[in-house]
């Protein structure tokens, strides 16, 4: 009896426990409604913050109008640099124009034109001096410097049109300035030229230092080279403001390039700064350093009334947690027992998992009701159920023989059972165990409400010994494939085999199709265009659209390479839609037909047919537009198939049927479907050179084609002497090797070989 009172105290302490940590909860919760009065103070510091993020937003949106400002009057200054140049207008014409710059233009120092285009090159410099405008041209030579040459180039290969530069000394001026340039353009849009505006470092000191936030916060401009034009440049006491200029340099702010406020942290002899920072329009720095001390200024009382609170409250809640988590560790230890399915009473896969730790050898053995949904789906969810409670049963019945001694039955999610065999078998021995499973659930029978039901099981396993030391995921992701291999084979079952590369082909599968996501993504599915020739008039009138894809190093990926993955992936729908916006872009810059291939599932399919029929409704392309349907895939609806043809043809868009001659449809589909022309399969053209029987059964096939008025293509003639017997036999067109290889652009002449 002493084991049930030891219980019954456990939870009298447990409980008495909780109460104290209520108790001191509620104390806790008392002292803090002593806080209500400081909440002010707490939204005080708030506040504090937003304004601080707010100024900086006003004053970086005020700094970024004067760029815009000075950018758009520089532009206007090329402007007129425009109209000297299209006027011929000289320098008397220039100096005019400068001076109405700087007149119109208030915040500039200076205004500058290089006409390097013209003849003579014309070159000029306005400025402020006192109260008065000067002017006067550039120094002799200036049209052969090498920094005017670089910036000039640069916009004829595509730099942005505004160009900013780092601060720099000007002798006429007299002062540091920073300029912005833009190119002057001919009618044609040909760069002749330059032309800048003048900022004074001073009116930048000016312009920043209006910003006042706290009594000790400065403003700052970086430029590109990380000169600091800094308010602290106008402090009073420049030993104090030496040292933070030195910091902001320090931190090397000009190498960011981000329009979005940062904020960085700054601590100089013991203090600690907070720096708000952001990239202008003119590609420098803008920021405002704040002593955290007077952002935290209204939040300091709060902090040390709530560290002592937390600091008692906290104590004390981690004390008694500290207690009761050894008691619960106990009991956890005992609810691990617990992993259990609820429908089965067997263990789940959280509990498998558990038990796979360790490495310890043997197999697992996934079992897979085969036609589950249909059981759930005509006799309901209960009738689902006892199908598994049955299968269940008839697995740990068979688990009960002496082969299957130590093994485990296990429950996992949807209609799957897990079977753990420790122990190292031979292929053989394994192989007899699944064969018994199949036998044990195929004999039995489940009868429901009067009904008898027949269960069968697909069953895939894998071995510890095969996967090394991958893990317990890995050996239930291995077993999982070997099933779904037995499904796909129809075989029963499966055993996971490492040399058969099974794992290797889903993860190519799975590569091939992000491949093909992020090509499709990218634009890299791209059409290759094989002509066709019209024997009668020997010109080249179509062309067919081959897909291609792109690779990374820029080569071109027949479609044999990943076609199969994109059905089976469903990505082949997005791939027909590319190719159909492929063709047309190709018709509408010529006049020749271009054909697309399509199966019979595309047809009938609406995610393709309907997109698709909407296109090229709207292109109003559709009579120089061919849809191959490719003969060797089947055809379960020819209803459906045709309906799809019949609004086809509506939009003018002829039908052909490709690779005639290979499947085992043949002549059916001509029968059965309205089409226009008839392909026909390289098998045959290859050989009509050498094969008296090729030239047989392809002189048929254009006999039979031309009664019907349809019209032939010869594939694959891939050599003069088979073109000759293509024209021989009456055929309409050839494609091929001898007419032209697929190309990224159509071609208009063919390339006979």
């Amino acid at each position: 009896m002493k084991p049930p009172a030891l219980g019954l105290g456990g939870r009298h302490v447990i409980m008495l426990l909780l109460a104290l940590l209520v108790a001191l909860f509620l104390g806790g919760m008392w002292l803090l409604s002593g806080l209500n009065l400081r909440m002010a103070e707490s939204s005080l510091a708030e506040l504090r913050e937003r304004q601080i993020h707010e100024s900086f937003e006003a004053n970086l949106g005020r700094i970024n109008a004067h760029h815009r400002r000075m950018e758009q009057n520089t532009q206007d200054l090329a402007r007129v640099g425009q109209l000297l140049i299209e006027l011929g207008g000289g320098a008397a014409a220039a100096e005019e124009a400068l001076r109405q710059a700087l007149t119109d233009f208030p915040d500039a120092q200076g205004v500058t034109l290089w006409l390097a285009g013209v003849t003579p090159p014309l070159g000029m410099h306005a400025w402020r001096r006192g109260g008065e405008l000067r002017v006067a041209p550039l120094e002799p030579g200036w049209e052969a410097a090498d920094w005017l040459a670089r910036r000039l180039d640069a916009w004829r290969e595509g730099a942005t049109p505004m160009h900013w530069t780092a601060a720099y000394f000007k002798e006429r001026i007299d002062d540091v300035v920073i300029s912005a340039s833009a190119p002057v353009r001919d009618a044609e849009g040909r760069v002749l030229g330059m032309a800048a505006s003048d900022w004074v470092a001073g009116d930048i000191i000016g312009l920043i230092s209006e910003v006042e936030l706290t009594p000790r916060a400065f403003t700052f401009l970086v430029d590109r080279e990380n000169r600091n034009l800094s308010s602290l440049a106008r402090a009073e006491d420049q030993a104090r403001a030496q040292p933070l200029i030195e910091a902001v340099i320090d931190q090397q702010l000009h190498r960011e390039t981000s329009p979005e406020m940062t904020l960085s942290p700054l601590a100089l002899q013991g203090e600690a700064w907070v720096l708000l920072h952001a990239t202008t329009r003119a590609g420098m720095v803008f920021g405002i350093g704040v002593p955290q001390a007077e952002i935290d200024a209204v939040l300091t009382p709060m902090r040390q009334a709530n560290l002592r609170i937390m600091a008692t409250v906290g104590a004390g809640v981690l004390l008694l947690a500290l207690v009761i988590l050894l008691l619960v560790a106990g009991m956890l230890r005992q609810l691990r027992t617990l992993y259990t399915d609820p429908l089965t009473g067997l263990p789940n896969r959280a509990r498998l998992l558990a038990d796979l730790e360790g490495h310890k050898p043997g197999a697992l053995v996934l079992v897979n009701v085969d036609g589950f949904k249909q059981f759930n789906g005509v006799f309901g969810q209960a009738c689902g159920d006892q199908v598994i409670r049955h299968m269940v049963s008839c697995l740990a019945a068979e688990l009960q023989g002496v082969e299957w001694r130590g093994s485990r039955l296990y429950r996992m999610p949807a209609d799957e059972q897990a079977i753990w065999l420790p122990g190292r078998f031979s292929h053989e021995a394994l192989a007899r165990r699944l064969a018994a499973l199949q036998v044990a659930v195929g004999t039995s029978r489940l009868t429901w409400r009067g009904q008898e039901l027949a269960l069968h099981a697909t069953l895939g396993l894998a071995a510890t010994w095969q996967l090394a030391d991958e893990g317990r995921e890995a050996l239930i992701s291995a077993a999982g494939m070997a099933l779904r291999q037995a499904r796909e084979q129809q075989t029963g079952s499966g055993l996971y085999d490492p040399a058969k590369r099974v794992r290797e082909g889903y993860e190519q599968n799975l590569a091939w199709a992000n491949r093909l996501s992020a090509a499709l993504e990218e634009g890299r599915i791209v059409a290759y265009f094989q002509p066709i020739l019209e024997l009668a008039s020997g010109r080249i009138i179509k062309h067919e659209c081959l897909m291609r894809l792109i690779d990374e190093q820029g080569e071109a990926v027949s479609p044999a390479q990943f076609l199969e993955v994109a059905r089976r992936s469903r990505l082949h729908r997005r791939l027909t839609l590319t190719m159909l916006e492929c063709c047309l872009s190709a018709m509408a810059q010529g006049d020749h037909s271009f054909s697309l291939n399509l199966s019979a599932e595309d047809l009938v399919d609406p995610e393709v047919s309907e997109p698709l029929l909407a296109r090229v409704a709207e292109s109003g392309l559709g009579s120089r537009l061919i849809l191959e349907i490719l003969e060797s895939h089947s055809i379960d609806s020819y209803v459906a198939v045709s309906d799809a043809i019949a609004r086809a043809r509506a939009l003018g868009v002829r039908i052909a049927i490709d690779d005639f001659g290979t499947g085992y449809a043949n002549f059916e589909h001509l029968l059965r479907l309205d089409v226009d022309l008839l392909k026909i399969d390289g098998s045959l053209i290859r050989h009509l050179d050498s094969d008296p029987q090729a030239l047989t059964l392809t002189r048929g096939i254009v006999r039979f084609a031309r009664e019907l008025g349809i019209e032939t293509v010869a594939e694959f003639v891939h050599s003069p002497e088979v073109l000759a017997r293509v024209r021989e036999l009456g055929i309409d067109h050839a494609q091929g090797a001898c007419i032209g290889m697929p190309e990224a652009q159509p071609i208009t002449e063919p390339r006979l070989a």
